[in-house]
């Protein structure tokens, strides 16, 4: 019988694996931080605005009635206020999750000491590195580089995959993040940059099996 397919080392495409793990990274909603020009790390952050968590709360809404995630069973926040809040208010569309795991790896890139200043702050007291010239530059002192916070994200997306081998996993995280998982995990270029116009409250979702990675959806996002 004749092929209908090319050979796998030939495919463009693939069916969905149903024993896969998939992980979908689900950004924020809109926070104090975005709006205020404050650098949002531990200190910085303090949490959703109200229209962030309308924003959640209507890509629960939508989960809730579409029923597509319903077979996760982890769901996984970083630590930073904006990412577990958005978390909390995801977890009643998702009925199999009972808690939230808290990792820091998922965090958006560590400010150092530029952490609760403004952008105008940061700039005046430490200048603003060119990521564009050379990545390994720290955010600020005690800080990130670029290089390094995407190093940090992929090493901690595949320490996930890992410890949920074979699960749906949703985490609650952010634009960063979401960039530095397409470059670390499809195109292996963790010095680029990309400037990704990641929604608030969209989803970016991963497959992992025998055949790697494979980025399934960027940037879906609930239109009312």
């Amino acid at each position: 019988m004749s092929r209908v397919a090319p050979p796998p080392g030939l495919r463009t495409t693939f069916e969905e694996d149903p024993s896969a793990t998939r992980l979908v990274l689900v950004r924020h909603g809109e926070a104090n931080v975005n709006v205020s020009g404050v650098i949002g790390g531990h200190q910085g952050c303090t949490g959703l605005t109200n229209v962030g968590r309308e924003q959640v709360g209507a890509l629960a809404t939508r989960l809730s009635t579409s029923h597509e995630l319903e077979a996760t069973t982890v769901l996984i926040a970083s630590e930073l206020e904006r990412a577990k809040e958005t978390a909390a208010i995801l977890q009643s569309a998702l009925p199999r999750v009972q808690e939230i795991e808290i990792d820091c790896e998922m965090c958006e890139l560590h400010p150092g000491v530029a952490d609760g200043l403004t952008w105008d702050e940061l700039v005046d007291t430490y200048g603003a590195a060119d990521w564009r010239g050379d990545p390994r530059v720290p955010f600020a002192p005690e800080g990130e580089s670029w290089l390094g916070f995407v190093e940090r994200v992929t090493a901690g997306l595949e320490a996930v995959m890992i410890r949920h081998r074979g699960s749906k996993v949703v985490v609650a995280t952010h634009a960063g993040v979401i960039e530095a998982s397409v470059l670390g995990l499809m195109l292996g270029q963790p010095e680029r940059r990309m400037g990704l116009a990641t929604k608030h409250a969209s989803m970016t979702e991963w497959e992992h099996s025998d055949q790697g990675w494979r980025l399934l959806r960027y940037n879906d996002a609930y239109v009312g």
